[in-house]
């Protein structure tokens, strides 16, 4: 297991979606995605190696995006 893959998402999330003015649409999350695992590639780091650490790369950035779920807290 790579904890070098997690590391990577978490520094690439904040400084991608966390800074940027990303919507929460699919199309957004989808080019994220792509540019997460390209910009991985060129630092070395393979797709394998960051979804083995934090599970779907997509999912992750949709959750980054729209935060944790609100289960109704009125």
């Amino acid at each position: 297991m790579s904890e070098r893959g997690a590391e990577f998402f978490g520094k690439w999330i904040t400084d991608n979606v966390m800074r940027g003015s990303a919507g929460a649409d699919i199309i957004s999350v989808a080019e994220l995605t792509t540019k997460l695992f390209a910009d991985a590639k060129a630092a070395g780091i393979s797709e394998d190696e960051i979804e083995e650490e934090i599970g779907s790369a997509y999912e992750a950035i949709q959750a980054a995006i729209n935060g944790p779920p609100d289960f109704g807290s009125d």
